[in-house]
């Protein structure tokens, strides 16, 4: 087997978050505000294990960017540094977004960070515990909407035009400014250049939008993109709105992508992918990262590798010898409500060393004989 490594960028005890790390590459003016709380300098994990399930005796070079260790666990850490601190220069004291939990977690950080008001919008009853509860914890005013995402992206479209309040959604072309930093980052971790293909979910369409102006802007080669979506939300994959989106994975719980287009053009030009898996077909993936290669997700970061995994089994990509890049959008502890739920239940002894050695004992039996 082929040595397992971590990359990662070379510690560095004066980083300062992604705009000063990349400010050459951000339209920043020198005396900028900068509201940071150091996100970025993510992992670039290898992953040979999972490599070999997915494409055995190929030769795959096979990472994942876990973004999930962002300061608010989130990649959207990357892109509210660039609004908040943008909305900051330009004097503004309120943000808002509607959100199905990750944009309205990194929001209200980074606008508590800022000493500004932070108003969020969610759809009721479909936003995971884990976001809810960081969004409340940063101090956010959070409003439960009887409507979809969509419905409340309408919402606060509508209301920046009444009043002075800064939107920080994906539309925020200052959001892009700042994820496109991922690529940059990918780059360097890989010695200098792009992998050969880049997979990530799709939901609001903003990451991948950012990650290919990203790879264009950095020129150390242009990777081919494939995007995931989850199966009862896949608008693009389809060609058409999906009015009540459903899924599991509910960071892409979206019917009406805002980056709709500019992620067309991406997939275009690139000459990429995009496919729609079902649940089942991410929640597998999901426990696959947990269990082989240690990597505790939310669901929808699954999509990415779920659709790495039906491009390669389609026949639609040859992995050999080829390095892909597989972004991890969000830490497990955003949905721990599907981390409990399918997980077996503890087991119980009593409290005796005897009573431990017996179960180790017939533990082994079962694993040996499975």
């Amino acid at each position: 087997m082929r040595g397992r490594l971590w990359l990662s960028l070379v510690p560095n005890s004066n980083w300062q978050g992604v705009i000063q790390q990349y400010r050459k590459y951000l339209p920043f003016a020198d005396d900028a505000p900068i509201v940071s709380l150091n996100e970025g300098n993510t992992p670039l994990i290898r992953a040979d294990r999972l490599a070999e399930i997915i494409a055995p005796n190929t030769g795959l070079n096979l990472f994942f960017k876990y973004e999930g260790l962002n300061p608010t666990g989130s990649f959207k850490d990357r892109g509210m540094t660039a609004a908040i601190s943008q909305a900051v220069g330009e004097g503004a004291e309120s943000v808002i977004c509607a959100s199905t939990g990750n944009t309205a977690a990194s929001a209200a950080a980074y606008a508590a960070r800022a000493g500004i008001r932070c108003i969020v919008l969610v759809p009721e009853g479909k936003i995971a515990l884990g976001k809810l509860a960081a969004s409340l914890a940063y101090g956010a005013e959070v409003i439960s909407i009887d409507g979809s995402f969509d419905a409340g992206l309408d919402m606060v479209r509508e209301i920046v035009q009444r009043q002075p309040i800064v939107l920080v959604n994906s539309i925020n072309p200052w959001r892009l400014e700042g994820q496109k930093t991922g690529a940059f980052e990918i780059c360097d971790q890989l010695g200098g250049t792009a992998p050969d293909f880049h997979c990530l979910p799709v939901g609001n369409a903003g990451n991948i939008s950012a990650y290919w102006l990203g790879y264009k802007q950095y020129e150390m080669g242009l990777p081919r993109l494939i995007g995931g979506q989850a199966a009862g939300a896949a608008p693009i994959v389809t060609g058409k709105v999906v009015k009540n989106p459903e899924t599991v994975a509910t960071a892409i719980r979206i019917g009406n992508p805002a980056r709709w287009r500019q992620a067309l053009e991406a997939l275009d030009e690139s000459g990429g992918i995009i496919t729609a898996l079902t649940d089942d077909q991410i929640l597998d993936c999901w426990q696959l990262l947990a269990v082989k290669e240690g990597l505790f997700v939310e669901p929808a970061s699954a999509t990415g590798l779920a659709a790495l995994r039906k491009t390669i089994n389609s026949g639609d990509i040859d992995p050999t010898g080829k390095t892909i890049v597989v972004v991890l959008t969000g830490h497990g502890l955003k949905d721990p409500d599907t981390a409990v739920g399918r997980a077996a239940t503890p087991s119980q002894i009593p409290a005796d060393v005897l009573a431990l050695e017996t179960y180790l004992a017939h533990s082994s039996r079962n694993k040996n004989s499975s």
